[in-house]
């Protein structure tokens, strides 16, 4: 019945998140709001950094990719439980030096870093770069060599993996915006930068090992082909993630230890046949950490019938918090979760509160039975949701709640009309 191990219902027929009353949680923090599963995320977090251990021992390190939620308590969370960050940005950078998470265990990745952000992650002693292109190299470069420094860097290759997966998610093929063809012999000659590996991503929600493995061995050819070549044998290999999780019922994820064992056994034989020493490794999942354990709630407003069409339903949210069916289509599973042991009797369209005829979250989606006041509940809502919500239309950005054994905190409080202005320059 449910997509997740952190749902579930009570003796008064409601939807439990983490074991709170979703009910409850709507009333007590106003909806739309944001309601994650701290417990499951700590779950998934041990299970990748336990499996990492045990298949690489020692020689491995998961790196949060913070892109998908990254606020001051997922940073302390990740740092908590032992795991390295993921960050694109100065703003995810500095979200994670607020809580002080070891920047020495940090990755600063994206294909364009500011002048800026890059003297900000050097300021800070970020423990890796991943270079993107040319202009990256001589910029970072620069920055170290100024200081007096050379910084450890990644490059980052597209090893023409499909992935199957959406056109915009698809991020290892040749014809993809990240990665471009770099003279490795200019790197290693340059000023600033010490190369100590590689790094690939090759898409988003694969349910498959295969891709993986392909890649594993594809990245460890070229390690071998740069040794061949430049006589530089790179110590690091970081494999991105991308592993898929459960957003509808048809979905059927991977568990998440058997892509680390799976690829695990790939590079051993690779670099033996290769000659080459085995690699530091490095993976990113983000999306599979707090995607399922993230539920947004909703209140139904007008319940418009379109005979022989379609009825739609109108939720006080909408693309401003959840982008993601407006971009892609993406998949999701809704519910009423003050009827959640009622049957879903109903095809409905979940319509959005912005002035966009796309402002839609699911379409042809079975619901129960609903009325204006009720908690709408869209499930697997942890990973990219809060991270791209905007102010489209002026809208506030709903509050994120923890909840844990049952007990909730608030960890991102609700924007106000006045937040909202408060960049606003008077005249």
């Amino acid at each position: 019945m449910f997509i997740s191990e952190s749902l579930g219902s009570n003796e008064q027929g409601h939807l439990t998140i983490g074991g709170a009353d979703a009910v409850e949680l709507a009333r007590t923090y106003g909806t739309p709001l944001y309601v994650m599963d701290e417990n499951l995320i700590r779950k998934n977090a041990r299970l990748y950094r336990d499996s990492i251990d045990r298949y690489y021992g020692g020689r491995g390190r998961v790196l949060y990719a913070s892109k998908a939620f990254s606020c001051k308590a997922a940073c302390r969370l990740a740092a908590e439980e032992g795991l390295g960050l993921d960050v694109v940005s100065g703003g995810e950078l500095r979200t994670a030096m607020s809580v002080g998470f070891p920047p020495e265990k940090i990755c600063f990745h994206g294909n364009y870093k500011t002048p800026e952000e890059i003297d900000m992650a050097l300021d800070y002693g970020v423990g890796r770069f991943v270079l993107d292109n040319a202009l990256e190299v001589e910029r970072v470069g620069a920055a170290a060599a100024k200081r007096g420094i050379r910084t450890k860097c990644l490059v980052r290759i597209t090893p023409g993996i499909d992935a199957h997966t959406h056109d915009f998610i698809m991020t290892g093929k040749i014809d993809s915006k990240f990665g471009t063809p770099i003279e490795i012999g200019e790197i290693l000659k340059t000023e600033g930068i010490e190369l100590v590996g590689l790094h690939c991503h090759i898409g988003s929600q694969i349910f498959e090992l295969e891709p993986f493995r392909h890649t594993a061995e594809v990245m460890i050819g070229f390690m071998a082909e740069i040794r061949d070549t430049y006589g530089a044998e790179l110590s690091e290999l970081n494999l991105g993630g991308g592993f898929g999780i459960k957003y509808i019922e048809s979905n059927d994820p991977v568990p998440y230890d058997k892509y680390i064992e799976s690829v695990e056994g790939v590079i051993a034989e690779a670099c033996r046949k290769h000659g080459l020493a085995l690699p530091f490794v490095y993976m990113e999942p983000g999306r599979s950490l707090v995607g399922e354990a993230g539920t947004t709630l909703y209140t139904v407003g007008a319940i418009k019938e379109i005979e022989g069409v379609r009825t739609y339903v109108a939720i006080d949210g909408g693309m401003t918090d959840n982008p993601r069916y407006a971009l892609y289509q993406a998949d999701y599973t809704a519910a009423i979760a003050n009827r959640i042991n009622e049957p879903k009797s109903e095809r409905v369209t979940i319509a959005g509160r912005c002035c966009e005829s796309g402002d839609l979250i699911q379409e042809n989606t079975p619901i129960q039975k609903c009325e204006s006041g009720d908690i709408l509940a869209v499930f697997a809502t942890g990973a990219y949701n809060y991270s791209m919500a905007s102010n489209y239309n002026r809208v506030p950005r709903p509050p994120v709640v923890f909840v844990r054994d049952g007990q909730a905190r608030l960890v991102v409080r609700r924007e106000t009309f006045d937040d909202v202005c408060a960049l606003d320059v008077d005249e």
